[in-house]
Order: structure tokens, then sequence, then C-alpha cells
């Protein structure tokens, strides 16, 4: 395993998971082209502005997410491990620091089990996030899913 990707407790992690009714290349798909990442990635409302999206080990992905209401925020991440279709981790250099880990498990060839973790380097860090975020990652998830609608 790559040393940068880090293992983490429970207590330092957010999990989502979800079953997806599709292919398990065409959700990698959505997750990895930035055609389709750009439409769905975020809670809801959220829009996009990618300005560098460099998909291997070491590349980096800037972009700006536009929140409904007001607000810009600007993420700034770096790829550790592309395994397609099966696993993508990156770890963010902008706040709140945490590192991602997800994981397209094909069920059936057309079941996909998306495993989304954000790990975090403390316990008193992740708590910060959990009060809000598994809610916002369901949103998210749930753009996913109509992303994937219009793709099949």
């Amino acid at each position: 395993m790559n040393p940068e990707i880090i293992i983490t407790p429970p207590e330092q992690e957010i999990v989502t998971t979800r079953v997806l009714p599709f292919p398990q290349k065409l959700v990698y798909k959505a997750w990895t082209d930035p055609e389709h990442l750009k439409n769905w990635w975020g809670p809801k409302g959220f829009t996009n502005t990618f300005n560098v999206f460099d998909l291997r080990v070491g590349g980096k992905w800037h972009f700006v997410m536009h929140g409904p209401d007001k607000g810009n925020y600007v993420n700034e991440v770096t790829f550790l491990l592309i395994l397609e279709p099966e696993r993508i981790v990156w770890d963010r250099q902008s706040k709140p620091l945490f590192q991602v880990e997800a994981i397209f498990e094909a069920l059936a060839p057309d079941s996909t089990r998306v495993v989304f973790k954000q790990k975090f380097r403390s316990a008193e860090e992740c708590e910060k996030l959990r009060k809000y975020v598994p809610e916002k990652n369901e949103e998210n998830m749930d753009r996913l899913e109509a992303e994937l609608q219009k793709m099949q």
C-alpha cells in the first residue's frame, strides 16, 4: 500500500455507502471523467468550476464549489492512488483536511457498491464535521445517481 495512504479507526472516519443499480465501470467513469463529475460533485444546489483535473498518481484536482446561497469553496486535492475501476484515494490540501478513499465494488453486472470514506488525522477533527457531513454526503450520492441515469 502507498505509504501516504492513512489507516484510521472508525472514530476518525465518516463513511457513506450506497449500492447503485449501475455497472462498476460506469460508476467509476462518473467519478473520474470531469465532464460528469462536475455535474454531481457536492451537496444539493452546489455547482463546480474545475480549474485542474489531472487524474494520475501525484496529479492535482483544483476546483471551486459554489454554494446555492452564497460562498465559493476552494478545494485542492492530490491523487494518491488510482486503481481503475475499483478505487481512488486523494488528500485534500484545503481545509478541512482529510483523505478520501472511494471504493467501487461490483456486486453484479448492473450493481455497484460505493464506499466513500473521509479519513481524518484525529477524532476531534472528524467530530467537527460529523454533525452535518453524513447528510450532505447522501445528497451528493443522490446527485451521483441522477448523473448515472443520464449517462446510461
